[in-house]
């Protein structure tokens, strides 16, 4: 029972790393990165900040389109000014053939006209639906502010308006189990991305993040500094650890479980390198 226990969660494994999509930072020097590590299958997220605005989440989504990428630009709502800016943002998108967003509440302060992610969902079905596949933020652990009881409802009133789930990072395998488990028990099936973190260095992290603007990487820093711990700590977390945890518990069909949004923190070689590796030392053994 226990090896075969141990061959449903390899093969679980083996199946959401082969759904893997790697978030990036738009940087001066990321397209060049994805371009020499990321296959051209593989799925590219872009990330949206305050501090560089939405061009630069928008150029390089656009560019790496053309490079032949399916890349998903990150529509942070609270970074959307209005009416108007949001419907020229979908023309320009959709001109390209993108058909892929994700929309995150976001942390800009004050927000435009959308104070949260739901509000633009609304007014994406009221001009017409352009896009075909739109992701929503789930959060395992405890939102900083807002209650875990209203974010399982926000997700339950976005799920009119949106196609998948892309899980927040969590390092507790238990937390993220029971999470989903309740999405599921709430009648929430919209599939999952499970997010999980690449293999980060800590230094190239922390010089990362002060390339991204004086208080855009205060921000980074605050929302992170929990990330940095864990897995800079001796033995700490590794994400071949948490999947070879969460694996079981993920695999029944109920469970809705598709894939992989890996964060990069932009060290994309070695992220790349990871995913690759264990998928190869996974499939050998099977």
């Amino acid at each position: 029972m226990r090896n075969k226990t141990k061959a449903s969660a390899a093969a679980t494994m083996v199946r959401l790393l082969s759904q893997t999509r790697y978030e990036v930072l738009p940087t001066a020097s990321i397209e060049d990165q994805v371009l020499e590590h990321v296959d051209r299958a593989e799925a590219v997220t872009v990330t949206a900040s305050p501090g560089k605005g939405l061009e630069a989440t928008l150029d390089l989504t656009e560019r790496l389109t053309k490079h032949g990428y399916t890349a998903v630009p990150h529509l942070a709502a609270r970074m959307v000014r209005d009416r108007i800016e949001l419907e020229e943002i979908c023309a320009r998108l959709t001109s390209q053939g993108i058909d892929r967003i994700f929309v995150p509440g976001g942390d800009a302060d004050p927000p435009g006209d959308y104070p949260d992610a739901l509000s633009l969902l609304e007014e994406l079905k009221a001009i017409g639906s352009p896009f075909g596949h739109i992701g929503i933020t789930g959060y395992p652990e405890s939102h900083p502010t807002i209650s875990d009881d209203l974010t399982i409802q926000s997700m339950w009133d976005k799920r009119r308006y949106a196609t998948h789930v892309v899980s927040n990072l969590t390092f507790d395998p238990e937390v993220l189990t029971t999470w989903v488990g309740r999405m599921r028990k709430r009648g929430i099936t919209m599939p999952l991305l499970l997010g999980i973190p690449g293999p980060v260095d800590r230094t190239k992290l922390l010089s990362m993040a002060t390339k991204i603007g004086v208080g855009e990487s205060t921000r980074f820093l605050a929302k992170h500094k929990g990330t940095f711990a864990r897995l800079a700590a001796p033995g700490g977390f590794t994400g071949e650890k948490f999947l070879e945890k969460v694996a079981p518990s993920l695999a029944p069909a109920e469970m809705f479980v598709e894939g992989l949004h890996v964060f990069t923190f932009n060290q994309v070689a070695a992220t790349v390198a990871w995913r690759r590796d264990l998928l190869d030392q996974l499939t050998a053994k099977a």
